[in-house]
């Protein structure tokens, strides 16, 4: 997907982005550990951390939805797939905790065949 598929007005709209996933923005706020607010309301939804959880999701979601065909098939692999080498953790539980880096490397380390 187009990252303009994910914006609205130069920001990532979480209405668009939940819509993209058919999922909740309640449950895509709870996705990148943000609360209910973040995502809702305007004035929160351009706050720097907001956008950069919201980035930082796409970014991930951007870089294996080839690997498993649509974007929502990649939201569900994002909250449910364990990390190999990362305590059984999900990519999800990483980039709440602010480790969306570890994730994004770990997937490069994986099409290396680093990791399998």
């Amino acid at each position: 997907m187009s990252l303009s598929d994910y914006a609205d007005d130069g920001y990532f709209a979480p209405k668009k982005i939940a819509a993209l996933l058919a999922t909740t923005q309640d449950d895509l706020a709870q996705s990148v550990g943000l609360g209910r607010d973040a995502v809702t309301r305007r004035d929160r939804i351009r706050a720097a951390k907001t956008q950069r959880r919201l980035r930082e999701m796409v970014e991930v979601l951007n870089k294996v939805t080839p690997r498993f065909g649509s974007p929502m098939m990649a939201y569900a692999w994002y909250r449910s797939q364990p990390l190999a080498g990362f305590a059984g953790q999900t990519a999800m539980q990483l980039s709440q905790a602010g480790r969306s880096m570890d994730v994004l490397e770990y997937i490069d380390a994986v099409d290396a065949g680093i990791y399998s």
